[in-house]
């Protein structure tokens, strides 16, 4: 086992990625330091491995091939027709839609004319398209279909500074005839108009693009406010990409699979750079609700999935067998049960292994994997533990958008479920203001950092320290063996009235690892005792109360049920054995609806916004502290399609033994 050195000091703790022995980066990987921007990757390996597939994507069924030689002749098409409507250098050119081969083209075409590519999540509202259209002022859209067209063309003058959108799924456009509109095959035609003028127009576009140029505007998570945006010169990007190579390598014999949006910092690291420096291949699912088929029919060899996601997976898992025989049942907490014991030791149970874990592997198409990783958000240890029992490699990442990703993995014989790591090469750690236990906030520093916040200098000065570190906000500390322990960020860390110390995200994650708790919200800070808001993840609970033939028609009906109350408590008493007297739930009631991002809840990469819930739901709050076994609700649910639903309810309080 190798692990890295501490260097202590009276008031700080550093650990350095460089002080790990990691692999060196693949032998078939592109030179990020003669190819230096994204463009003159993708030329190179065009150029030295034409036939080569690059890229697949999934529609109507059918896994259609792209080429390296076909990606670049698409990227140049675009960039020259970029450039004849007027996109240069400083420019930024805006992407929203599914993960989408066009999006990729998109972005590199937007590389080669010196511009900036900033993504949108395909989900969201106006009002945020709005706001970042209004700061980013761009010139082009590419804008995947009609659905996406349409949030721009409704905003009418509130964009004023697009005057291209362009679509890249013609269906349903026919109808449109405004003037902004074009499809990509004619963006495509203008470029080509360009090439049959000059063969080497394309060519010049790219050896004039500079590793110092700004390629990617990444919106940060916005937890409490309005998404900024990182800064990422191509240097940087690729640099950083290099590294974490060597952390983990990848080859054009890998298989990814592209799940998670294309707007978000690790997903622009695989789908992206990964691709196009270690030419491991990119397959883009045919629709979200397709990607468990997907999986099972690429069978990746890496892939990386939220936190949320896995648990749903673990859920399904377990709700699965709820629905099998009585034998299978039997199997298989037989198996979990071996599979847990065996990784408790150290060890791996073959038995276990032939009877279940390579069947439940193949059937959710993993069975493929070399590697597997979870970032963007804490993981409970308990959804980390079933995975490692089940043989998957997963790995946890931590980083964040500013630091271009992650920037901690578990090296591949030393994992810890309850850690996120150790740093990358390059890569330094330092906790700065530790108590008597070690804990403070955790501070990064390398040397492929973002540039800084785009239009925003003076959140760019806050975010780093005067020694040029940036200061995440998280808290955490080193163990024994030099891994990072993350607890939560600063500001969420609680104190009861009792003064009773607490992490919300700690327990919340203990809470949705049942396969009935879609999310929850642990409340408690300056209160006496601790509570939570509990949302039930509805096809399983529907499922289960299907199969107790309970009547209900909708999510509200149903978390209102006495017997989805009963199961739900069951399911809290048993987090709360795992905590402390003092730190466990008192008190909790089920939400009349789910936790949603377009209401601002959850950012759009599922994180809570606690300031948000803490004003939304006050009443219920209040009332939950207040001694009442229930609280009554009248309110109004307004729907992402306009449309409104008024909802009247009582939730029922649940009190349980324990809690201080």
């Amino acid at each position: 086992m190798s692990t890295a050195t501490l260097t202590k000091g009276p008031d700080l703790t550093i650990v350095r990625g460089d002080q790990i022995a990691w692999a060196p980066i693949p032998d078939s990987s592109a030179d990020v330091s003669i190819y230096d921007t994204l463009p003159k990757i993708l030329a190179y390996n065009a150029a030295n491995f034409p036939d080569d597939v690059a890229q697949r994507e999934k529609e109507f069924g059918i896994w259609n091939k792209f080429t390296w030689k076909d990606f670049h002749g698409h990227v140049a098409r675009m960039s020259l027709g970029m450039a004849k409507l007027g996109i240069t250098s400083g420019d930024t050119v805006v992407l929203i839609g599914d993960n989408r081969v066009e999006w990729v083209w998109g972005e590199i075409s937007a590389h080669s004319c010196r511009a900036m590519s900033m993504g949108i999540y395909r989900d969201a509202l106006e009002d945020e398209i709005a706001y970042l259209t209004d700061y980013t002022e761009p010139k082009i859209v590419i804008a995947e279909d009609e659905e996406q067209v349409d949030k721009f063309l409704n905003l009418e003058d509130r964009i004023s500074s697009i005057k291209h959108i362009v679509y890249t799924d013609p269906r349903g456009m026919r109808k449109y005839d405004d003037p902004r509109l074009m499809s990509l095959e004619d963006l495509e035609a203008l470029g080509q108009s360009v090439l049959d003028e000059d063969a080497s127009a394309y060519e010049n576009m790219v050896a004039a693009t500079d590793t110092d140029d700004v390629a990617v505007l990444c919106t940060t998570s916005g937890t409490t406010s309005n998404p900024k945006l990182s800064m990422w010169p191509h240097r940087a990007f690729l640099g950083h990409a290099a590294s974490y190579l060597r952390a983990d390598p990848k080859t054009s014999e890998d298989e990814y699979l592209a799940v998670l949006p294309l707007s978000w910092v690790m997903e622009q690291m695989y789908s992206v750079a990964w691709n196009l420096i270690a030419r491991m291949r990119v397959n883009f699912p045919e629709e979200q609700s397709t990607v468990m088929a997907d999986l099972r029919e690429v069978g990746p060899s890496f892939v990386l999935l939220a936190p949320r996601v896995w648990e749903t997976i673990a859920a399904d898992v377990r709700a699965r067998m709820m629905d099998s025989s009585v034998w299978k049942q039997k199997v298989y907490d037989w198996g979990a049960k071996k599979g847990l014991a065996a990784l408790d030791k150290g060890k791996e149970s073959i038995a276990a292994e032939w009877l279940l874990m390579r069947a439940l592997r193949d059937r959710l198409g993993f069975k493929n994997l070399k590697s597997a990783a979870t970032g963007g958000a804490a993981m409970g240890p308990d959804t980390f533990k079933f995975f490692l029992s089940m043989g998957i490699p997963l790995r946890q990442l931590y980083g964040q958008t500013e630091s271009l990703g992650a920037h901690t993995i578990h090296k591949g014989d030393d994992v810890n479920h309850e850690t996120v790591g150790s740093p990358m090469p390059g890569v330094e750690l330092r906790i700065d203001n530790p108590d008597s236990e070690g804990l403070g906030e955790i501070c990064v520093n390398h040397g492929n950092m973002m540039r800084g916040y785009y239009k925003n200098e003076e959140a760019s000065k806050e975010t780093f320290g005067d020694d040029g570190w940036f200061l995440t906000g998280d808290a955490g500390y080193f163990n024994d063996d030099g891994h990072l322990v993350v607890i939560d960020r600063i500001n969420d860390l609680a104190n009861t009235s009792k003064g009773v110390k607490f992490s919300p995200q700690y327990i919340e994650n203990k809470l949705k690892f049942s396969t009935y708790v879609a999310e929850a919200v642990i409340l408690g800070s300056d209160k006496p005792y601790l509570t939570a808001m509990i949302c039930i993840r509805y096809p399983i609970v529907s499922k289960w109360a299907e199969k107790r033939r309970l009547r209900f028609t909708t999510y509200t009906d149903l978390s209102a049920q006495p017997a989805v109350y009963e199961q739900l408590r069951a399911e809290v008493a048993m987090v709360n054995k795992t905590l402390p007297p003092a730190q466990q739930i008192k008190k909790f009631l089920l939400l009349y609806k789910e936790l949603d991002a377009d209401d601002g809840e959850l950012t759009r990469t599922r994180k809570v916004r606690r300031g948000v819930i803490a004003e939304k739901y006050e009443d219920i709050i209040d009332t939950l502290y207040s001694g009442d076994d229930h609280v009554d609700i009248d309110t109004v649910i307004h729907f992402q399609d306009g449309s409104k639903q008024r909802v009247v309810t009582t939730l029922k309080i649940e009190t349980l033994e324990g809690g201080e």
